[in-house]
């Protein structure tokens, strides 16, 4: 007879309760429960361990109850809130996937997964990066960054490209994979020390601390005299508005995040949308969701980049799973500098 799979303890952090405004910690609680270290019998489930979980500004959106559906369902209140994360294979039911493999793609905020749907994670195939990287560069963010870059904005050497929160996970992996195109970068973020990072770390040509300017439209036209070709678009109200009076004629809006308006009830009007007529602009809305079946070919291409050291990134990392409410929350006031991840286990 076979000996019972063993028993261990799981924490996971659960949302209390819905949220309206900026969120708070108390949004949130931890939760310990059990879990049984094996997949059901006849199940193609895997059971995961999991090693870092991704803190992402989208995350917000789902923590708010709701009328008309959006493209990603909201958060269940009490259940483990679900994230990109980085893993190991604890046993597996799948063909594609045995005991020790490393993967990444969408689990809970918990110490133990069992993914019912295997096709929503994938196999890490550079482990001598970080395994962190696959939270951010080579995972969710990076397809994001390179699918909305390349696909949406359809960049073209020596353009003026714009983006804002820059210093955040997927606008440091912008600003970078415009300078590789040839490209000229101005990137905008919310304290000095960012500011600093884009201008030494990520190799943006220019960037200012927009909490410094009074005047964000006088403040774009001295960085773009000629105008902007591509926004990438994180932060929307004044800044859209903003930008768009400084557009070229044909110019890209491509817009990947709103996080000025997340936590208001009542979103901020755009004043200046007459732009996109008279400039004949193009603005468009994506997800990374579409592109994750190209996923493996966005993997390499970022692999390479960072091989040749053509682009690199900054992590903020905190430590354990009961510093998920602290680590997310922190998103929303600027508290990150880089990529934001918890660290729940070092294998």
């Amino acid at each position: 007879m076979a000996a019972a799979a063993a028993e261990v303890s799981n924490r996971s952090v659960a949302l209390k309760r819905y949220v309206t405004g900026f969120p708070s910690e108390d949004d949130m609680e931890l939760v310990t429960a059990a879990v049984t270290l094996a997949v059901p019998p006849g199940s193609a489930a895997v059971l995961v361990k999991n090693l870092y979980l991704s803190c992402d500004p989208y995350m917000r959106r789902r923590m708010t109850k709701h009328l008309v559906p959006s493209y990603i369902p909201d958060f269940v209140l009490s259940e483990a809130i679900p994230t990109f994360g980085v893993s190991k294979v604890v046993e597996s039911g799948h063909p594609d996937f045995k005991a020790g493999d490393l993967v990444w793609g969408m689990i809970k905020c918990e110490e133990y997964t069992l993914v019912t749907k295997p096709q929503l994670i994938y196999k890490i195939n550079h482990p001598e990066f970080p395994l962190s990287y696959y939270t951010g560069v080579l995972g969710m963010p990076g397809i994001t960054a390179y699918a909305g870059f390349f696909d949406v904005s359809k960049p073209k050497k020596g353009e003026y490209v714009f983006v804002s929160a820059a210093s955040g996970a997927v606008g440091q992996l912008v600003g970078q994979l415009a300078k590789i195109t040839g490209c000229y970068v101005v990137g905008s973020a919310g304290s000095d020390e960012k500011v600093n990072l884009l201008k030494t770390k990520f190799g943006f040509d220019d960037a200012f601390n927009y909490k410094k300017e009074q005047d964000v439209n006088a403040t774009l036209k001295r960085c773009f005299p000629e105008g902007i070709d591509i926004y990438f678009e994180n932060v929307g109200g004044a800044m859209l508005d903003a930008v768009l009076l400084n557009m070229r004629m044909h110019g890209r809006v491509t817009v990947c995040g709103l996080i000025s308006q997340y936590n208001l009830e009542q979103h901020e009007g755009v004043h200046n949308l007459f732009c996109v007529l008279t400039k004949r602009i193009r603005m468009e809305g994506f997800t990374s969701r579409e592109y994750f079946g190209t996923y493996h070919k966005i993997e390499e291409e970022m692999a390479g980049y960072l091989k040749e050291g053509k682009i690199t990134c900054v992590e903020d990392v905190a430590e354990g799973i009961e510093n998920v409410p602290k680590a997310l929350v922190g998103l929303f006031y600027g508290r990150n500098v880089g990529k934001q991840l918890v660290a729940v286990a070092r294998e």
